[in-house]
């Protein structure tokens, strides 16, 4: 299983997980879900943990879940075990105290585009292009049109879902699913300028502000503001933050810095 995902951690605390099944496209099967979900738990735990890259190798990222295992078994039961693994994995993403950035160089399709989208950050090669196709089955996409709706509005959306025509990385990042597009050869570079960017901010306002920024997207308004300022409040109150609006005053660079 460990073969299925690649799982490697650098001394910054940069976590580079990589899907690494080319021959099927990179499905979510059943080991591969297992496999992430134990690394993003294990994330979970390290608390020197940074940031997560995840990518894949192979001509696609991912192409949703292996049909062939789904059909094998055409049973209600297993079908809701299946989907329940994978929104736990999915929510596994959002859980994470550190950003989770996408690293798409090629095709993301159904679960695979819901993968793309649960990420906090995404970079594409402009190669890669993005569906929810499994209305051409004659599956919808139901779990896939959960994020996918909080990245982009509803009617490109339900466009996408209904249809199931792909869009282009472009066409992506004009919608919201993806922040940059790039060449093929610059992925890694443009990846790895997010991740310098991240780790130049202090670990813990960056942790508060991940679990702050799913909290309130589901809130009212009020709720939200009220979340949001205690979030504040408590950062406000964190030596990091205290030394950098001391050093902001004082015109010099803070500490943790240096």
């Amino acid at each position: 299983m460990s073969d299925l995902l690649l799982h490697q951690r650098d001394a910054k605390g940069v976590h580079r997980l990589t899907l690494n099944s080319p021959a099927s496209f990179n499905t979510l099967s059943e080991d591969m879900l297992t496999a992430l979900q134990q690394s993003l738990d294990q994330i979970a735990q390290d608390e020197q943990a940074r940031v997560v890259v995840l990518g894949a190798t192979g001509k696609a990222f991912c192409a949703g879940h292996n049909l062939k295992e789904m059909r094998a078994q055409p049973e209600l039961a297993y079908y809701q075990k299946l989907f329940a693994q994978c929104t736990r994995m999915m929510l596994a993403i959002q859980k994470l105290p550190v950003p989770v950035i996408a690293r798409v160089q090629g095709l993301a399709t159904a679960a695979g585009c819901q993968l793309v989208a649960q990420c906090d950050l995404a970079v594409t090669a402009d190669s890669a292009t993005f569906g929810v196709n499994g209305i051409d089955v004659g599956l919808f996409c139901a779990t896939p049109s959960v994020p996918l709706v909080r990245n982009m509005h509803a009617k490109q959306a339900m466009e996408m879902l209904l249809t199931g025509g792909f869009i282009s990385a472009d066409e992506a990042c004009r919608r919201g699913l993806v922040n940059r597009v790039c060449a093929a050869d610059e992925l890694n570079s443009q990846v790895d300028d997010l991740v310098q960017a991240i780790l130049a901010k202090p670990r813990e306002a960056v942790r508060l502000g991940k679990a702050l920024f799913y909290q309130q997207r589901e809130m009212g308004i009020e709720a939200a503001y009220q979340l949001a300022g205690q979030t504040m409040a408590c950062n406000m109150m964190d030596a990091v933050a205290q030394e950098g609006v001391q050093a902001f005053i004082d015109k010099r660079t803070p500490s943790w810095r240096v």
